[in-house]
């Protein structure tokens, strides 16, 4: 262990609430308890900000792999502190086939990333072409988060249903983006649904969330609602 990973350990630890830990683990079936700390992510947050601005986090955002998953997710955080896109884009392709969670993955935002969105469109579907759990599901979060407004293009659709994987936690991104998608272009996004483009499971829990949604009309979620795959069907 170096110097710096001693520091930062031990500064987490200090944060750590035990109860948060136990609550937090049962959350994280991906992640061994054990490396869990239970640092809240506003106080994680907080850490972040300050110690970004020393020198330490600039050793510390080259080291991985990280042991303990707060580790991880103040990596992600110090990398949302990158104001250049292509140093920002570099930091998380060295970061991302580490990250072995959906909450570092969901949590890791840069804002710098949508100031080049014309530059970032083609990373995204680097990294959805990687074959790599989180990074997959990394590349569709970011396409919900800025391709579902002013800068959707059909397309986009198509990229995010041939996704063809067993993995949960990349089906159920593809359903998040899906519902999230029937919110914002519901005419382009529908087509997928009527006609069943989805596996069974991504389909209807794409309609489950899309429902739950208070983004989508009454009229729309009774007409989603007969769309869902019964079994056997």
């Amino acid at each position: 262990m170096t110097n710096i990973e001693k520091y930062v350990q031990e500064n987490l630890f200090a944060l750590a609430d035990k109860e948060y830990k136990n609550f937090h683990s049962k959350l994280m079936p991906t992640v061994n308890p054990d490396l869990i700390m239970g640092v809240r992510v506003p106080v994680l947050r907080k850490f972040a900000k300050d110690f970004g601005k020393t020198e330490l986090a600039e050793e510390f955002i080259n080291i991985l792999p990280h042991k303990y998953y707060e580790e991880n997710n103040l990596h992600g955080f110090l990398i949302e502190q990158i104001r250049d896109f292509d140093a920002c884009i570099e930091a998380l392709d060295k970061f991302l086939p580490y990250v072995d969670n959906w909450a570092t993955c969901d949590m890791t935002s840069p804002k710098v990333l949508g100031k080049k969105t014309d530059c970032l469109l083609s990373k995204i579907n680097e990294w959805i072409k990687s074959g790599k759990t989180y990074t997959v599901r990394y590349g569709i979060g970011m396409l919900m988060r800025y391709y579902l407004d002013e800068n959707f293009e059909k397309e986009h659709l198509k990229i995010v249903s041939g996704i063809n994987s067993e993995e949960y936690y990349i089906n159920m991104m593809i359903a998040w983006y899906f519902a999230t998608a029937l919110a914002k272009q519901w005419e382009s996004t529908l087509p997928y649904i009527e006609n069943r483009v989805l596996p069974v499971r991504v389909h209807n829990k794409a309609i489950q969330k899309a429902v739950e949604s208070n983004r989508i009309s009454t009229e729309q979620k009774e007409y989603l609602k007969t769309l869902k795959i019964k079994s056997g069907e």
